[in-house]
Order: C-alpha cells, then sequence, then structure tokens
C-alpha cells in the first residue's frame, strides 16, 4: 500500500506542479505588447470575457447575507444552522454534536470539511463528529450540495457535501493604517440555563493578518415541556431527575483558533492553529458520555491565481484525545466504565482549475487522508479485568484519490459539467483482546476468532457526475444530473468484534439503544442518483423565487443491519419484537427517492411599515430496504416551515410554524420506536446598529411537547451498561420552550 500510495501521489503531484509552472511562460509579454507599452509608458486595457455559468439549485449557500448571523445568535451546535436548508435533517446526539442527514444519508455517508479539512469521528458512538470541532460563532459561511455532488467536493459520500469555513483574513487598505478590529459578545438560552461567550480580534496589515478568536459555553440539562418518564436517581444515591429533565445532556466546552495569513498579489497562503477542548457533553441516546475531548489542528492553505487558472493546495493534521465514561446522571458500578481513544488525522490536497477557454474550465485534483485510530478501555475490576479491552487497535483507514472536472459553457443558456473520481480506500487494524481472554466465553473465543483472520481490505471506487443545466432566462434555470457515488465502510461498521452484550452496545453511533457488532465482509456501498432541479424567480430575486428537487436513489450494497445470530447472542435476540437488540452490520440494498421544495415571496412593501415577506420549506424522502423490503432507519417524515418575516429599520424579525408528521415507517430489525406528528411556532428578532447586534427569541413559544422523529431512544439516565435494565420504548424529547437573548459587539 505504500508503494502504491507514493508512485499514485507522485504522479499527480508532479503534473500539476508542471502546471503550476505555466504563468512564467503565460505572463511573457509578446513584442507588440511590449513596443506599444514602452512607447507610451501606460499599460492598454485588457477585456476579458466569459459566458456566466448559473448557479446550481441543487446547492445552498449561508453566509453573512444570507442571515447567517442571525441564525448563529445563541447556537452552540453548528449542525442546527442548516436545518432549514432543503433536503437536510439532523440526527440528535449531545448539545453540541448533531449529526447532518442529507436526503436520509446521514454521518459518514455525508462528506463534511471544515476548512477544507476533512475531519474524523474518533469515537464508537460518533460524540465527537466533524461539525462539533467549530463553534457557530466561528463560521463565515456554509455550502452545502444535497445529493449531486461534483466530483472535486465529493468522493467517499454518498448523501452530498457540506463545507463549512471560518469568514476569510481581512486585510488592511493601506499600510500606514493597519486594520484592527474585533468582536464580543454573548449569548444566553432559558432552557438549561445555557450561556457562551466569543471574542475575536484581528491585527493585519497589507500584506499580514493575525487573528485569534476563542468561545466557550455551558449548559445544564434541558427541559421536554412535560414529563415523559417517572421522576426517580440517573445514579447510586443521587438527586431525583424530574420527569421533564432530559438527563445526559448539559455540555461545557473551550474552542480557540489562531490565525496567520500573508497575501501578496494574487497568493493567499494561510495558517491556521485550533484547540477544542471539551470538558464534559452529556447524550441522552447513548449509553455513556463524552467525560473530555482535546482536538488539535494545525491547517496550512495556499491559494494562487495564475494566468492559467488557480491553484489551491493544502496540508492539514489532526489528533485527538477522547474519553468517555458514565456521567453524573447514569449508574457508577463503583468503577464507572472508562473507555479512550486516541486518533490522528493528515491530509493533503491539491487542486487546479484551468481555464482552458473563456466557455471552460477544467478542474484536477489529488486527495490523500490518513486516519489512525486506538481505541481501548482501561481495566475496572471482575471480568472486565486484568487487562484492558482493544476494541480497535491500530486501526488504519486510509484514502487517496484524485478526480477531473470539465465545466463547460455551450451557449448563453446552455452547461454542462462531467466529473471522474478514483479513490483507494485501505483499511487495516492489528490484533485485539478482551478483558481477560482467559474467560473464553466471554472474551476469548470472539478475540480469538477475530484474530485469525486477516484485516487488511483494499477498495477501488469510482465516482462520476453528469449535468446539464439550462437557463431559460435571468427567471428560470433546469437542471438535470445523475451521479454515480462510493464510500468504503467505516473502521467501526468493520471492526468491533466482540459479541458481548455490554461491549456490543458501546458501539452505537446511531442512537438507537442497540448493540452493534462490525462486519470484516463488508463491500463499499455504491449509490447511483438521478436528481431533477428547477429554480424560478422574478426579475428582483427579493421578490419571489422558488426552488425545486426532485430525486431518487438506489445503492447497492447499502450498510444495513441484520440481528445478530453468533456468538453470545441468544436465541431470543433473533425474535424479538421490543426492548433493544444486538445487531451486526451487512451489506444490503437500499431505495430512496423525495423532493424538495422551497420559496420566498415579498407579500408588500412600504415607507412606514417596512417589508413583508413569506418562506416556506417542504422536505419529503421515503427509505426503503430493497432486500428485507423494510423502512430504512431513522428516515425523517415529512416536514415543513412556513416563516413570515419582516423588515423595518435595521429590525428583522420572523414569525414560524414547523410541522412534522408523525414517523410511522420504522426500522423493525432495530425495533426503532415510532414518533408523534407535531407542530412548533418560534418567534425572533434582530436588530443590527453596525457595531452592536442584538438577537431575541422564543423557540416553542406554546411550550408544546414532541418526540424528535430523529432523537434516537432515551438512554440518559440509570444503569445504562446493560442491554435492557432501562426502559425501552422512550424517544429522546424535544426542548420546551427556550428563550434566548444574545449581543454582539464589533470593533
Amino acid at each position: 500500500m505504500t508503494s502504491l500510495y507514493h508512485r499514485h501521489a507522485g504522479h499527480t503531484l508532479g503534473a500539476l506542479l508542471c502546471l503550476a509552472a505555466l504563468p512564467s511562460l503565460a505572463n511573457e509579454p509578446s513584442p507588440a505588447l511590449a513596443t506599444s507599452t514602452a512607447a507610451s509608458g501606460v499599460l492598454p486595457a485588457i477585456t476579458v470575457k466569459a459566458r456566466r455559468i448559473p448557479k446550481s439549485p441543487t446547492s445552498s449557500q449561508l453566509d453573512q447575507r444570507k442571515g447567517l448571523n442571525r441564525l448563529k445568535a445563541g447556537e452552540t451546535d453548528t449542525t442546527r444552522l442548516i436545518e432549514q436548508t432543503p433536503g437536510v435533517s439532523a440526527y440528535s446526539a449531545g448539545g453540541l454534536s448533531s449529526l447532518p442527514a442529507i436526503h436520509g444519508l446521514a454521518d459518514d455517508r455525508v462528506r463534511v470539511q471544515v476548512d477544507g479539512m476533512d475531519l474524523q469521528a474518533a469515537c464508537p458512538n460518533h460524540m465527537n463528529s466533524a461539525l462539533s470541532y467549530i463553534a457557530p460563532a466561528n463560521v463565515g459561511e456554509i455550502k452545502v450540495y444535497a445529493g449531486i455532488t461534483p466530483v472535486s467536493a465529493g468522493g467517499d459520500s454518498l448523501g452530498g457535501s457540506i463545507q463549512v469555513n471560518q469568514a476569510a483574513p481581512r486585510f488592511a487598505d493601506d499600510d500606514d493604517q493597519p486594520l484592527v478590529q474585533g468582536e464580543a459578545g454573548f449569548s444566553l438560552r432559558s432552557n438549561g440555563r445555557a450561556q457562551s461567550s466569543q471574542l475575536s480580534a484581528t491585527y493585519a496589515t497589507r500584506s499580514l493578518s493575525l487573528s485569534y478568536s476563542g468561545v466557550t459555553g455551558q449548559a445544564d440539562n434541558y427541559r421536554a415541556a412535560r414529563g415523559f418518564k417517572p421522576a426517580q436517581a440517573g445514579t447510586e444515591g443521587g438527586r431525583i431527575i424530574p420527569a421533564d429533565e432530559v438527563a445526559s445532556s448539559a455540555y461545557k466546552f473551550i474552542n480557540q483558533d489562531v490565525k496567520l495569513a500573508w497575501q501578496h498579489d494574487e497568493h493567499l497562503l494561510e495558517l491556521k492553529l485550533g484547540e477544542q477542548h471539551v470538558l464534559f457533553e452529556g447524550f441522552p441516546n447513548q449509553r455513556m458520555d463524552m467525560t473530555g475531548n482535546r482536538n488539535t489542528l494545525v491547517n496550512l492553505h495556499y491559494k494562487g491565481d495564475f494566468a492559467w487558472g488557480e491553484l489551491d493546495a493544502r496540508a492539514y493534521t489532526q489528533r485527538t484525545h477522547h474519553t468517555m465514561d458514565m456521567g453524573p446522571d447514569r449508574y457508577q458500578y463503583g468503577t464507572g466504565m472508562p473507555m479512550l481513544t486516541r486518533a490522528s488525522t493528515d491530509g493533503l490536497q491539491l487542486t487546479a482549475s484551468l481555464q482552458l477557454t473563456p466557455q471552460d474550465t477544467l478542474r484536477v485534483g489529488s486527495e490523500a487522508l490518513r486516519y489512525n485510530l486506538y481505541d481501548w478501555w482501561p481495566p475496572v475490576g471482575g471480568a472486565m479485568g486484568p487487562r484492558a479491552f482493544w476494541n480497535i487497535d491500530n486501526g488504519r483507514r486510509n484514502r487517496l484519490g484524485a478526480f477531473a472536472e470539465w465545466e463547460a459553457s455551450w451557449t448563453s443558456q446552455w452547461s454542462s459539467e462531467l466529473g471522474l473520481r478514483h479513490d483507494i480506500v485501505h483499511a487495516d487494524t492489528s490484533a485485539v483482546q478482551g478483558y481477560d481472554n482467559g474467560l473464553q466465553a466471554t472474551w476469548g473465543q470472539d478475540a480469538s476468532a477475530f484474530n485469525a483472520r486477516d484485516h487488511a481490505h483494499t477498495d477501488r471506487n469510482w465516482d462520476f457526475v453528469a449535468l446539464t443545466r439550462y437557463r431559460q432566462d435571468a427567471h428560470e434555470t433546469l437542471e438535470l444530473a445523475y451521479a454515480r457515488k462510493s464510500r468504503s465502510p467505516s473502521l467501526y461498521q468493520r471492526y468491533p468484534w466482540s459479541t458481548q452484550p455490554m461491549a456490543a452496545l458501546m458501539n452505537n453511533y446511531v442512537g438507537d439503544g442497540n448493540g452493534y457488532i462490525g462486519n470484516e465482509d463488508l463491500q463499499p456501498e455504491v449509490a447511483h442518483t438521478l436528481s431533477a432541479s428547477a429554480q424560478w424567480q422574478g426579475a428582483d430575486q427579493q421578490a419571489w423565487q422558488i426552488k425545486l428537487t426532485g430525486y431518487a436513489t438506489y445503492i447497492q450494497d447499502y450498510i444495513d443491519a441484520q440481528r445478530c445470530h453468533t456468538g453470545q447472542c441468544s436465541p431470543a435476540n433473533q425474535t424479538a419484537t421490543s426492548g433493544f437488540v444486538l445487531l451486526q452490520y451487512v451489506n444490503q440494498g437500499a431505495r430512496l427517492h423525495g423532493l424538495d421544495a422551497s420559496g420566498e415571496v415579498e407579500l408588500g412593501r412600504s415607507d412606514t411599515w417596512g417589508r413583508f415577506s413569506g418562506t416556506a420549506l417542504l422536505n419529503l424522502v421515503h427509505g426503503q430496504n430493497t432486500v428485507t423490503d423494510e423502512p430504512l432507519y431513522n428516515i425523517m417524515p415529512v416536514n415543513a416551515r412556513v416563516g413570515l418575516v419582516h423588515r423595518l429599520a435595521g429590525w428583522t424579525s420572523t414569525l414560524e410554524l414547523q410541522g412534522v408528521q408523525g414517523k410511522r415507517r420504522v426500522s423493525a430489525v432495530r425495533n426503532e420506536m415510532q414518533t408523534g406528528g407535531y407542530s412548533l411556532v418560534h418567534v425572533k428578532t434582530s436588530r443590527d446598529w453596525g457595531p452592536v447586534q442584538l438577537d431575541m427569541g422564543i423557540d416553542n413559544v406554546f411550550n408544546r411537547f414532541y418526540e424528535q422523529p430523529l432523537g434516537g431512544a432515551y438512554v440518559g439516565q440509570g444503569a445504562s451498561m446493560s442491554t435492557n435494565t432501562i426502559p425501552w420504548g422512550t424517544v429522546v424529547p424535544g426542548m420546551g420552550r427556550a428563550m434566548k437573548l444574545a449581543m454582539t459587539l464589533r470593533y
């Protein structure tokens, strides 16, 4: 693998470095131009013409112009910022760590990049998800590709891509007047007594920019609108947890970033250093809590404009130290149960965009990602000792990819995009051990069976995207696209080896309370997606606009789950129609189809009363396992949002109605629970005075009780280490009424 990795990378990098040398040739002036310039002393004007390629209706972008600052106010979970994006929903998790889902495909099936980095979760419960590493206060822009993702932004993903970036570095306009600016703010939320604060500062000249930002936040457990379980102690001799309190939902974190940037002419070089320290984050749908997570990032980025196009290069590294244990709302068993993870991620990216003609752009690039994981559980005595339990020892998942993408504008109306990508994904791990391999029936037999086989797997994945776009005029854009996308199994789908119930329960990143066992024979998933989109808008985009996207996806070798029937899995596990069960990952097939619809219309405006507009969003997705003919797990039911927005004299106020249909189609193999339908009302207002921004709002104004369709099973308190010693059948409820206040000062 090493030689293959280096040989492939060497060829690609060599080709791209040759391209980088072109500007010196391209910049050589012609003799006629040199003569003319010498005679006059003035450079002639140069006009560059190119056809405008319209923006894709299937991609969405959030930035300051589109109200991102108002969405960020009082929020600590970055995934929640994109919940109102067509096609997107979120698996609930901790207060910082929801997992994004696009068109019914979640978590590892969505490629998430933070400042261009493919950050990796290092946890059997995916508690430290990629988007948890950037606080909403630091987000400068978000781009979401729902469904059809260009190969330059895809790879090893099926559902789509999410790119979250901090704000671009700022520079001074004049060397004599350095730029000094910053921001300070705080936010409060009544439910759970959440509070957060942020501080940032920038000093910049025309060529150098130095910035610092820090964000900290904490919250207690939040409350549902009413009781949903008995009031009782969560831990031995502990306090009585009220019936409406969602145990294990508190959190506390600190994020810090330092950025240094240098620019010269059309070249930009950035170095970003970041550290996140989560002191605690509870997870009501997991059987443990995150008792510590320290993550460090180093991100070096170069971007340059040349006569032939653009060159973008990035090198980054991520180091994660992650710990889990029983939080204060769970049984401690006298010893707790520590689980430790150490992980490293190193990445290289190189992309060149060549302007072949005014109508044709060619993007070529290569990416390399190396991921290394150690997951072990220290001994605590009894049958859980005397040695450490190694869940995954020296797990490796390395990816090397290359792509080419041609974007063409054929006429003023027709454009197209063709992309081809190849990724080699290599996975491997070392031998494992149980707490005591002498206890053959409990730990030894499973460990011996796992260690007896070869663990190396190499997948060669091909992605292909073809897209055509027709722009009738400034008011109408139509798009038709096909994509073939591939994704190799993750380490936590291939390598968890123990069928011992407690060990299996600890390997669960979907929040259903069940236990999961890996499967080394898994094949990569291959998705075929056909998508059709249309966008209409008025002459004034603010007057009205409508976007529609319909899609259908068939996934070959979809990784679902089957009831465990080997090792320590009991016969009753095969037939249980209620309660928590043990499952093993397995390749099957899946079919999904759905519709995203969104729109905005101006309802009226006057100098006296301001501008009124209406917004609407509708998401439908249907997912079916084609082998078992069962519904897929955790598919968001039909949901819609309708809003009335009022803008006057710097104030922006919104009244929003959110409606969600009951979830009746559930996965029987996982004993997934149904949820009821509900409707909520939210209000918020914001005033931006330039240097001061004030945000206020109330979520769930009428304090309606509701079960979160993607909230998972409530296992946040009590004896969560055993399969069914905690009640089955309770869904994690949503938050009751919450009043929010946030203020930001800019200087």
